[in-house]
This record gives structure tokens, sequence and C-alpha cells, in this order.
């Protein structure tokens, strides 16, 4: 296993508590309604990517590089797709001035999967 990624992974977890029990509680009144839908879905990417680093760790299936891959584009993703809605919620960062970021950290995240589809399809 890659004592790297799971520390990271361990870590992006702590974060994504913080930063929902930061949106539920001291942020709720200040996000508006769609500030603070932006932010659960931000928390729910973020904790589905978290636990699928700490899970892809444990597949005998998968090589190491692999593993290495599939988190590295998982971690990307969550830092552009959750980061990016992050910063827009909050309002520190207009949305059309990185309005890219999103939609990049999706395909990230989508990237990481369909590459677990395939070494998975691969190893038959």
């Amino acid at each position: 296993m890659n004592k790297i990624i799971l520390v990271l992974a361990s870590l992006l977890g702590a974060v994504a508590v913080i930063l929902g029990a930061l949106g539920a509680h001291a942020l709720k009144e200040k996000l508006g309604v769609e500030g603070l839908r932006n932010w659960e879905t931000a928390v729910k990417y973020h904790f589905f990517h978290v636990f699928a680093l700490l899970i892809i760790q444990l597949f005998p299936q998968l090589q190491q590089t692999e593993k290495n891959w599939i988190s590295l584009f998982f971690i990307i993703g969550i830092l552009f797709f959750s980061g990016s809605l992050y910063l827009i919620s909050t309002g520190l960062v207009e949305a059309k001035t990185i309005w890219f970021i999103t939609p990049l950290g999706g395909l990230m995240m989508i990237a990481g999967w369909v590459m677990l589809a395939f070494y998975f399809f691969k190893r038959g």
C-alpha cells in the first residue's frame, strides 16, 4: 500500500469533516440556499472520493502503479471539483473566473472511475 496516499486520504477526510461542519454551522446563514447546496455537493463528492481512495488501496487485484494513477485522478478531482465549489459558494472567487475548474475536476473523477473499470476488466 502507498503510505503517502493513505496519509493524504486521511487528511482529506479530516478536511471534509471540518468543511462539512463549517458549512452546516458557521456558514449556514451566510451562504444562502444556493451556496449551501453547492457547499453540500462539494462535501459529498469530497467524501465519496476520500472513501474511494482508501478502498482502492485495499484491492489486491490492482498493481500499485495502477492504484497511484487512479488515486492521482481522484485527488485532483477533489481539489478542482470540490475546491472550486467551496470557493464559489463562499464568494471568495466569482464563478465566471474559474468556471472551467469545476467540470475539469468532475472529468478527473470520471477518469479515475473509468481507469478503475479498465484495470478490473483487464485483470479478467
